[in-house]
């Protein structure tokens, strides 16, 4: 009943806001935002916005929805759609929801549907009736976005549910004030990997990141510790993932085997690449003979669940309790988390993976925030000896291995993470190639790096300034550069291998598998190739075994029995392209970090790493630094 009467003041609160001839016909609680649905929108949205003025007076988000009597039939929309957009927009799909009443515009250039402070769409609403949804055409052709975009729509009916569940949840009254905070170390602390962090808030409890630890041998060390006391699926208030890696989101369709319905929150990129590397991390398997322990139908549930949102964009997610995505800097759509609690009660930033510095894909991470008590930091390179070189050297180092290797007639071999790493050795070669800094060569692109690049693409808005200007000014989309040769088919890495001198890049970054280890296996014993490490590699990988000087290792197994390779091809490693910060990046980032925080806590970082970096921030800052082991808990208020 107290919510009952709570959901109705807020309401009404809003409709007195609203002048009457804009016809409310109804108002509705849907996931973080609240749709007012009216008959007629232009009196909104002349003579100053009003939903933006209301939605800033009650601090809550806002949205403007035409009633369904009043909308256009979908062909004259369409036809309006076409008068209105200039040709030069280049509208390439225009298709509708019925159930939320949106109408999506597919163009190359979407700013140019968007119109000057948003202009032309608010146009597009008044006439067609319909919300204009904005989404670009991605240049390179993707079946997965398509899929994708595909089960959200045809499930428009179950998100609506869903959404006006989780909006009643959200906007209910705190039935008890909110006193205290802890923290739940489910997995990611003291080791790189299954990332989770359960924050207990009062009544709600939310987790940071769902992860998984793709070299451990058993499922009790591969995923989170869901099955401790303090964890209940059934009180678990929301999810928010900072990144689409599988050590931060691999889990995350586990939750959803064992019941949850609750919501996901990320950027929308991060939903795009989330899905894909999770439907990878099954085809794997599947290839591998392994029986996952969730199926693509939990991947599916658990993307019919997710709400996007854009960085800066404040959203409340429970009772007392806002959060906001920051740019981490450490691939597209990576976030840091920052969560507001209370009026003012308590402010916590999570970073997830994050790298303070700049690249030649992404901008470096956010340091400045609202407020700030308390900062859970990573420690990946946080030992006294994980100082990379500059990127300058970092790219003078590669270029120098692939023209050694490809003067001896040798091929390089970069084994790289589809998501991040590869678009950013994309762009360091494009660069190469256009400068003449290497030959011009095919550069073989193998697994699943073409929908991850296709989905970089499609949200250059997301990417580096000088990539952005390339896209948007100079019509020039480096990932697009001819040397880039797409393979579809495993049975051509024979003919490359015993071909002319070329550059191969191939998932995964680990040599765990994929195309990455089948041309491992072909170009190991010829001395002339080179492989060249790009990526972290984790312990007990065979990308941590040759890099550490392993020079016969097995690589398969054939009816129970070790497939061995001789290693004589050159091993290299250009530590600079990492995604994470280095130890000093780490350091100038707690040094700069906006206002200063009263306690840091740090995790996913081997344990040394991760005591040795707590060391150096206690020592330098006069902080108080905390290292929680796994399944700890820390009482943050």
């Amino acid at each position: 009943m107290v919510q009952g009467n709570h959901l109705t003041n807020v309401r009404d609160g809003i409709l007195k806001s609203i002048p009457p001839e804009a016809r409310v016909t109804k108002i509705e609680f849907e996931g973080p935002e609240i749709a007012v649905y009216v008959k007629n929108p232009s009196v909104l949205l002349s003579g100053g916005d009003v939903v933006r003025m209301v939605a800033k007076s009650l601090r809550k988000r806002i949205v403007l929805r035409p009633d369904p009597e009043v909308r256009k039939d979908k062909e004259e929309a369409k036809k309006i759609v076409y008068e209105l957009v200039p040709p030069e927009a280049g509208i390439t799909n225009i298709y509708f929801d019925d159930v939320m009443g949106e109408m999506f515009v597919e163009a190359k250039k979407p700013g140019i549907v968007i119109g000057k402070n948003g202009m032309l769409l608010k146009q597009l609403l008044v006439h067609t009736l319909w919300r204009p949804i904005p989404v670009r055409t991605p240049p390179l052709k993707s079946k997965f976005i398509e899929s994708v975009s595909a089960l959200l729509h045809k499930n428009s009916n179950y998100r609506f549910k869903m959404l006006r569940e989780v909006g009643k949840r959200i906007h209910r009254p705190l039935l008890y004030k909110i006193d205290n905070l802890r923290l739940v170390a489910l997995g990611g602390f003291k080791e790189v990997g299954r990332s989770a962090l359960l924050l207990e808030v009062g009544e709600d409890k939310i987790l940071l990141d769902c992860g998984v630890k793709p070299s451990s041998k058993d499922y009790t060390s591969e995923f989170p510790s869901f099955w401790i006391d303090d964890f209940d699926i059934d009180s678990l208030t929301a999810v928010v993932i900072t990144h689409a890696h599988l050590d931060h989101c691999g889990a995350l369709p586990l939750l959803f085997k064992f019941g949850y319905r609750g919501p996901v929150y990320c950027s929308e990129p991060t939903k795009m690449l989330m899905a894909l590397i999770l439907k990878d991390y099954l085809d794997v398997a599947d290839k591998e003979g392994r029986t996952p322990i969730y199926s693509l139908r939990d991947v599916k549930t658990a993307l019919l669940h997710t709400i996007s949102l854009n960085h800066g964009e404040v959203t409340d997610i429970a009772p007392g309790v806002k959060l906001t995505l920051h740019n981490a800097g450490h691939i597209l759509g990576s976030s840091m988390v920052h969560l507001h609690i209370g009026e003012g009660l308590h402010n916590i930033v999570y970073t997830g993976d994050f790298k303070y510095g700049r690249t030649r894909l992404l901008e470096p991470a956010s340091y400045v925030f609202p407020r700030l008590e308390t900062l859970i930091m990573e420690s990946t390179y946080g030992a006294p000896g994980d100082v990379m070189p500059s990127r300058e050297d970092c790219e003078a180092k590669l270029i120098d291995i692939i023209n050694r290797t490809l003067e001896r007639g040798g091929k390089v071999l970069i084994p790289v993470l589809a998501v991040g790493r590869a678009q950013e050795i994309m762009l360091v070669l494009a660069n190469a190639v256009e400068k003449k800094l290497i030959p011009s060569v095919p550069i073989y692109i193998e697994g699943m790096i073409q929908e991850s690049t296709a989905i970089h693409t499609a949200y250059p808005e997301s990417l580096a300034r000088e990539v952005r200007d390339k896209i948007f000014y100079e019509d020039v989309n480096p990932f697009l550069a001819e040397n880039f040769v797409t393979l579809t088919k495993g049975h051509a890495r024979l003919d490359i291998v015993e071909g002319e001198p070329c550059i191969i890049l191939a998932t995964s970054g680990m040599l765990n598998a994929g195309p990455a280890l089948e041309y491992f296996k072909l170009m190991a014993e010829d001395e002339r190739n080179s492989l060249i490490f790009v990526a972290y590699q984790v312990e007990g990988t065979l990308g941590r075994a040759i890099q550490e000087g392993a020079r016969e290792v097995v690589v398969e197994y054939v009816n129970g029995r070790p497939v061995t390779v001789k290693v004589k091809m050159e091993i290299h490693t250009c530590e600079g392209f990492s995604g994470h910060s280095d130890r000093r990046q780490l350091l100038r980032f707690v040094e700069r970090v906006t206002p200063k925080p009263h306690r840091i806590i740090l995790c996913h970082g081997e344990s040394e790493k991760t005591s040795s970096l707590a060391l150096s921030i206690h020592r330098y800052f006069k902080l108080p630094v905390e290292t929680p082991e796994h399944l700890e808990v820390v009482k943050i208020r």
